[in-house]
């Protein structure tokens, strides 16, 4: 019965694979060859599929959508009050929110498209001649900041690392972050590890792993869900997650920084794993923003608009893959 039961689910993870392979979307099928067959970047089938992310399937949708100066819904700023929010408003259909997307789903710099973005992040929210820099910002939005940018290959600028300095400043007594001022750290505010995780180990300093170490533990002393009153928005999958939290998140961040092999990630993979369905996929749960009751994020919600990437409540092939590679990595590590 074992027997029967072991060659079942590798015919359904076989299955699983070769739908995350499918060429329809090769922003999956890239982390796919990589995360989960363990390709090299210089692997032919690798290299084909990355050079296809801007043309066809998710990304390329995005990138259709994109104004000629790189701006997604608004055009730049016209006077010194639109500043602060022309690249987030209206969330989460503007230009940050996609910005995110394009840079997790694998595209760079090498992408004349990716570099316009870059541009603006440069010339308007990382200048210290402008009053709205992100240099002294919530950690929800220079560590996404940082995150993106160093995915499209700029982790090496100068700008890039001085926000990787303001997050290890802003990192609390207990090892994690708040987007709220002289506030103890809360698992809401994920986006500054996951910004760390980015950066490779050998390109870190003694100060970026020590940030680490303590955020690690923060996250791991809390099992990833631990903190206060159950909050039912931190068990439903979502993406794009933008810099809400959920226990996916925490794995693959915590995963991706090598502590895999961490006892105390056993519970929240434990729900992971019963979250699988039958077929061997996993579910999109729900489009952000999903709060729990009573909560509100901007004053008026009515104008929030969900940036929908796959849609909610089906199998997805986003949450399959990043869930299969935070298993794979735990795996590796046990």
């Amino acid at each position: 019965m074992e027997r029967k039961s072991s060659a079942k689910n590798d015919e359904r993870d076989t299955r699983v694979l070769d739908w995350l392979l499918e060429p329809d979307q090769p922003a999956v099928r890239y982390h796919a060859l990589i995360n989960l067959l363990g390709r090299r970047l210089d692997d032919p089938e690798v290299k084909a599929a990355r050079s296809r992310i801007a043309r066809v399937g998710w990304a390329a949708d995005q990138l259709r959508q994109q104004g000629p100066e790189g701006f997604w819904e608004r055009r730049g700023p016209k006077n010194v009050s639109e500043y602060v929010d022309f690249l987030y408003f209206p969330p989460y259909l503007s230009t940050n929110w996609r910005a995110l997307v394009l840079a997790e789903f694998g595209l760079d710099s090498t992408t004349p498209q990716v570099r316009k973005v870059a541009d603006l992040m440069f010339q308007y929210k990382l200048r210290t001649s402008s009053p709205f820099n992100f240099y002294h910002e919530e950690v929800c939005i220079s560590a996404n900041c940082a995150r993106m940018l160093t995915r499209f290959g700029y982790g090496d600028d100068r700008r890039v690392r001085r926000l990787y300095d303001w997050l290890i400043e802003d990192q609390r007594e207990d090892g994690g972050w708040n987007c709220s001022p002289d506030t103890p750290g809360t698992l809401d505010a994920w986006e500054a590890l996951a910004a760390f995780a980015t950066v490779p180990k050998r390109s870190r300093s003694p100060q970026m792993d020590r940030a680490v170490e303590r955020g690690a533990e923060f996250y791991l002393a809390r099992n990833l869900f631990k903190e206060g009153k159950r909050y039912d928005p931190w068990f439903r999958l979502h993406y794009p997650n933008h810099y809400l939290y959920d226990i996916l998140v925490g794995l693959d961040v915590l995963t991706q920084l090598g502590y895999g092999g961490d006892r105390r990630l056993g519970p929240a993979l434990d729900l992971l794993r019963k979250k699988r369905q039958g077929n061997g996929t996993w579910r999109l749960d729900r489009q952000h923003p999903d709060l729990g009751p009573g909560l509100k994020i901007y004053s008026d919600m009515s104008k929030v608009r969900p940036l929908v990437i796959e849609p909610a409540g089906r199998p997805s092939k986003w949450i399959t893959l990043k869930a299969l590679t935070v298993l794979k990595r735990v795996e590796a590590a046990e």
